[in-house]
């Protein structure tokens, strides 16, 4: 997984309704795009993550229709 800063970080639900969260990346901690990430919810909250099988990265600023999603 690789992101910059800008990126969106998007953790699906786990659960039958849960819904997925969507939170932008402000810092990458590790080296040449690896985790972990601190991450900025419109909630409010940040958190330090180490994304796992439940998230993917978006590249927001590519073109729309053209957006590419790492896992």
């Amino acid at each position: 997984m690789r992101a910059t800063e800008g990126d969106q970080l998007v953790q699906h639900g786990r659960v039958v309704g849960q819904h997925d969260r969507v939170g932008e990346i402000v810092e990458v901690l590790g080296e040449n795009g690896a985790p972990p990430y601190r991450v900025h919810f419109p909630d409010g909250h940040d958190a330090v993550m180490s994304p796992g099988p439940d998230c993917v990265v978006r590249h927001p600023d590519r073109a729309e229709g053209a957006a590419t999603t790492w896992r």
